[in-house]
């Protein structure tokens, strides 16, 4: 697929664009409305099948920096594997790993040495 990444130099967006070969492009900035801009190298996509990206999640050695005992080390992870799912988790998840990253520990967790 054609699709090509464009910052523009009057606001300084990246975004993508898809571009057919052998037509006249005029592009804007889907932002500011801006003209001048610039194709810029992107990042390659690979698309796994489901059983790969678990079997991903499975190989520990990618577990590596995970402290259990560390809220903003289990929310590396669950971005991780988040990002692995290839999923919108939704907002109740992105609100719990956000207040983990804090250093907060979710709700109904606590502390082992209040108890």
């Amino acid at each position: 697929m054609p699709i090509y990444e464009y910052k523009c130099e009057e606001c300084g967006k990246r975004q993508a664009f898809l571009v057919l070969s052998g037509r006249e492009v005029s592009l804007r900035c889907k932002l500011c409305g801006g003209t001048r801009l610039r194709r810029v190298v992107s990042r390659v996509r690979v698309a796994l099948s489901e059983e790969s990206r678990l079997e991903r999640l499975a190989d520990s050695a990618r577990w590596g920096d995970m402290d259990e005992n560390d809220p903003r080390s289990m929310a590396r992870f669950m971005r991780k594997m988040g990002a692995e799912m290839g999923e919108d988790l939704g907002d109740d998840f992105q609100e719990m790993v956000d207040r983990m990253e804090a250093g907060e520990l979710p709700e109904g967790e606590e502390d082992d040495e209040e108890l």
